[in-house]
C-alpha cells in the first residue's frame, strides 16, 4: 500500500509501508537532472493513511501506527525523524494512494580505462602514458615501468653503535645503562 505526494513541480514523495518497515522515497525530477533518496525505517504496521504538512523549507509527514504517530521531515531530498509535529498554522498537503512506484535511479555503465595513443598537450604542459612522461615547461618526470629504483646499501654501523644485549635498543658507547630497559650496560661478567 503506497502513497504519493507532490511537494512541488517535478518534488514527489512516495512513502509505503511493507509489515513493520516504513520506506519514504523522495525524487526531484527538474530539466536535465534527477535526484532520488530512500529512507527506510521501522515504525510498525500504519493503522491509518499518511498525512502531510507544508513546513517551511520541507514538509512533514504523520505515520500513524499501534506504536503511536511518527514524523518525518523531508527537507530537499535529504529524510529525517521530525523534531516536531506540524504546526497548527501548517498547510495539509493532498496524498494519494497510488499503485505507481518510485522509478528505480539509473544504473551507471563502469568508465572505459583511459587510453593515450598520442601525448596529450595543455598550454605547456604534455603527457604520455607509455613510458609515462610528463612535461611542463623546463621540467620533465618520467616513470619507466620496466625500471627499478637503484637499490641502496643497507646501512652499515658504525663502530661506536651497540646494541642493549637484554632488549635490542640502540645504545652510545659511553651509555651505562640501557634507556629503554635500565639494563646495566657496564656489567663485569
Amino acid at each position: 500500500m503506497a502513497y504519493l505526494c507532490e511537494l512541488a513541480p517535478g518534488h514527489r514523495v512516495y512513502l509505503d509501508n511493507q509489515g513493520d518497515q516504513t520506506t519514504i522515497t523522495t525524487l526531484m525530477a527538474l530539466p536535465g537532472q534527477q535526484q532520488q533518496a530512500t529512507s527506510t525505517s521501522t515504525t510498525g504496521v500504519w493503522t491509518a493513511p499518511p498525512t502531510a504538512y507544508q513546513q517551511a523549507g520541507g514538509a512533514i509527514f504523520k505515520i500513524f501506527t499501534a506504536q503511536g504517530e511518527t514524523c518525518i521531515y523531508v527537507q530537499g531530498n535529504s529524510i529525517s525523524t521530525a523534531t516536531s509535529a506540524p504546526s497548527a498554522t501548517s498547510q495539509q498537503l493532498s496524498v494519494q494512494l497510488t499503485t505507481e512506484a518510485p522509478p528505480s535511479p539509473p544504473t551507471m555503465e563502469p568508465m572505459s580505462p583511459m587510453t593515450m595513443d598520442k601525448p596529450m598537450a595543455m598550454g605547456n604542459m604534455q603527457m604520455s602514458m607509455n613510458p609515462m612522461e610528463m612535461r611542463m615547461g623546463n621540467m620533465e618526470l618520467k616513470m619507466d615501468s620496466m625500471a627499478q629504483p637503484p637499490a641502496s646499501p643497507p646501512p652499515q654501523p658504525s663502530a661506536a653503535q651497540q646494541f642493549c644485549t637484554q632488549c635490542g635498543t640502540k645504545v652510545a658507547p659511553e651509555d651505562r645503562f640501557c634507556g629503554h630497559c635500565g639494563h646495566n650496560l657496564k656489567k663485569q661478567n
